[in-house]
């Protein structure tokens, strides 16, 4: 087989990333590897975690050097709105993934993508998955100021098996608690006076309002409508009635005291806004 100089430096860099396997810069390494064929703007490897926080594992640097205050937004809160977090554990299994793959039918309609995503990725999103167990997915994630044209995600489809390989080798020599317990996170949460956990937080601004706490379908209701997931597909997902959506999306406004979904968003992440519900 006659090999062309391109193909034969895209396997001396795959094996410069297979050297990096046990050092610090294997990410950095990876993601060089792949913007020599593919044009993204930002990076990030972690670690999802089933109901807390995404564990980082490696980031793009600022330009400035300074914290991206944005992603700590999301770390703090939003990634319980993120469709790949969601798709993590709903789907428990390793592949390649695209936002068109696992975005909600109204996903570009949300708070969650005018005030985070548009404004920190803009215009798309692409992860490799490998699932470590049931509670834990190492993702990497590719983002892009405009949309991936239909010839990159082929070729990042293409690269996806080495991708998976190389993170599935790569977790032997990550420095976090593939083990920790989930429950053990929630509990911590639960004694904040303002945590993420959506429960906790719902349950918070009913027993202000003095309307009645949220049911956990109702609390199901709000999560699903602030990811993106208009009442049709809620009412599809949940197998329920479109009629019964409606219902309880009205219990939601009723017992926070809101008429919109703008003011959902804000009582959900914003805790200047949780003492605002009467």
């Amino acid at each position: 087989m006659d090999l062309e100089w391109r193909d034969l430096a895209f396997h001396r860099e795959i094996g410069s990333v297979i050297d990096a396997l046990d050092g610090p810069h294997f990410w950095a390494r990876l993601t060089r590897v792949l913007e020599r064929h593919i044009e993204f703007d930002s990076w990030v490897a972690l670690c999802f975690v089933r109901d807390a926080a995404p564990i980082v594992l490696a980031e793009q640097a600022m330009p400035d050097g300074k914290i991206d205050l944005m992603f700590q937004d999301y770390l703090a809160a939003l990634y319980q709105l993120d469709p790949f977090y969601l798709t993590a554990f709903e789907a428990q299994e390793s592949g390649f993934y695209t936002l068109a793959d696992v975005a909600p039918d109204n996903f570009r309609m949300t708070e969650y993508y005018e005030r985070y995503f548009k404004k920190n990725i803009v215009g798309d999103e692409v992860h490799f998955n490998v699932v470590i167990d049931r509670d834990h997915t190492m993702g990497f994630s590719l983002g892009k100021t405009s949309r991936y044209e239909e010839r990159e995600i082929a070729m990042l489809t293409l690269y996806s098996p080495w991708v998976r390989a190389l993170m599935q080798q790569r977790l032997r020599f990550e420095k976090f608690a593939v083990k920790a317990a989930p429950q053990e996170a929630r509990e911590a949460r639960a004694t904040e006076s303002v945590g993420p956990d959506p429960q906790a937080r719902f349950g918070m601004l009913t027993d202000k309002s003095g309307r009645g706490a949220l049911t956990t379908r109702e609390i199901e209701v709000a999560m699903l409508s602030l990811s993106g997931f208009s009442s049709r597909a809620m009412a599809e997902k949940l197998s329920i009635s479109f009629e019964t959506v409606r219902a309880h999306r009205k219990h939601i406004y009723a017992k926070l005291g809101i008429g919109s979904q703008s003011e959902l968003f804000a009582l959900f992440y914003e805790p200047g806004k949780a003492g605002e519900a009467e």
